[in-house]
């Protein structure tokens, strides 16, 4: 008698396995955990093999039959069903070992072995692949890969309005490209196409975009302390103009590297784009953003943590397309702005000495004896520095009348 869904979905664990058949030599086994499989009993050239079907209920009685049925047919054409299916698992593996993704990962985890990147690099690259990249072909082997997705992927980063990240997902692409060349997966690299195709960004535009005038400064600060975006993005906003300091520095920030007491971020050389320790005075302003999202992310290694993982930083997007969402283009402020914003108004208005200023934008700075300063180097003036900084930055939320760009005036 043939089975019945009734039959296979009531069907109890007994003391020992048993099998429930549906003739054609399928069954169902049903251990004495509970689980139930599929199979077929068949015989080729003579001999007596067994094939499994898969399992109860991700397999039905109705697709249970159809593959008996397709076993069936390849026996009456002189084609063993196991050889078959060991065929098809063995191309299924060969593909996902040259699929996109597995490759890229071989080739980042070679590059960390030549230890060539930081830690922090690593993480980032690796980010970018997992956002913006695999969802689209890290499933597909990289040989079948065509022009169109590459296309497709560049274009959907390119609409989030953030061309240097879709430049910078272009090369990775590339780069793995190279190296599935190198290890003989790949003939060639079919990324090489699109060099040219993203829009020229000007230097200029990617690094200085900044508001150093204190009456565009204002509405730009209210606007950040209104922000209704995620808590920590938020956090990261209104901490950025007070330090100053360069966006991946700030999205790399660690509990860590915070010492309260002092009212100090102590930044590794290793995070610095000079390579050299850096040392961030804290206003009270600034504690007192970390102190309130120290509830939020404080069991978290990063400050500003990634949405999706606590184990990861902030992206590398969230500042920028943060000010899109708030109506300021790229034209107008980019995160790593807030470093000429600083400098050109700590000058112009507060009139602090500019070997200070750059010295606290972690700029190569010597002394009047051609020495350069040590991370601690005139740390009393810079304290009071970013104090002042600080408060200057809350008069002008308030409307206060300290907005003139004029020469050797005060507060």
């Amino acid at each position: 008698m043939a089975l019945t869904d009734i039959q296979v979905k009531s069907a109890k664990p007994k003391e020992k396995d048993y099998k429930l058949s549906d003739g054609g030599g399928l069954y169902l086994l049903v251990a004495t955990t509970g689980g139930k499989r599929w199979r077929l009993k068949y015989r080729f050239h003579g001999k007596e093999k067994l094939l499994a079907l898969g399992i109860y209920p991700d397999i039905s009685l109705s697709e249970a039959r159809n593959r008996r049925h397709e076993a069936r047919n390849l026996v009456a054409n002189g084609i063993d069903p196991s050889a078959e299916k060991k065929v098809a698992k063995e191309a299924k593996a060969a593909l996902q070992a040259n699929s996109f993704e597995t490759i890229a990962r071989e080739w980042h985890k070679h590059m960390q072995g030549r230890k060539e990147w930081s830690k922090e690099h690593a993480e980032t690259i690796l980010t970018r692949l997992e956002k913006d990249i695999f969802p689209w072909i890290g499933s597909k082997p990289i040989t079948e890969v065509n022009a169109r997705t590459i296309k497709d992927i560049l274009d959907r980063i390119r609409s989030r309005g953030v061309i240097e990240t879709a430049r910078r997902a272009l090369t990775i692409m590339g780069q793995v490209y190279r190296y599935a060349i190198m290890t003989d997966k790949a003939e060639y690299d079919i990324s090489a196409g699109f060099r040219g195709y993203l829009p020229a960004i000007s230097k200029t535009r990617k690094h200085m975009a900044a508001v150093t005038d204190p009456k565009e400064l204002a509405p730009l600060l209210r606007a950040i302390d209104t922000y209704q975006g995620g808590h920590v993005a938020k956090c990261a906003l209104k901490l950025l103009p007070l330090v100053f300091v360069r966006p991946g520095e700030l999205r790399h920030m660690e509990w860590s590297e915070i010492d309260f007491d002092a009212a100090e971020w102590n930044i590794p050389g290793q995070k610095m784009k000079m390579k050299e320790p850096h040392l961030v005075p804290l206003s009270k302003q600034a504690i007192a953003i970390l102190k309130e999202i120290q509830p939020l992310t404080g069991n978290s290694k990063y400050v500003f943590p990634s949405t999706r993982s606590f184990a990861r930083c902030m992206s590398d997007n969230t500042i920028n397309a943060s000010f899109r969402r708030m109506g300021f283009d790229g034209d107008t402020i980019t995160g790593h702005g807030f470093r000429a914003t600083a400098r050109t108004i700590l000058d112009e208005v507060l009139h602090q000495r500019i070997d200070i200023i750059e010295h606290q934008l972690a700029h190569a700075v010597r002394d009047p004896n051609g020495r350069a300063y040590n991370r601690t180097s005139h740390l009393a003036e810079r304290r009071r520095m970013m104090q002042q900084w600080a408060d200057y930055l809350d008069k002008l939320k308030s409307g206060a009348k300290v907005m003139q760009l004029a020469k050797r005036s005060t507060l």
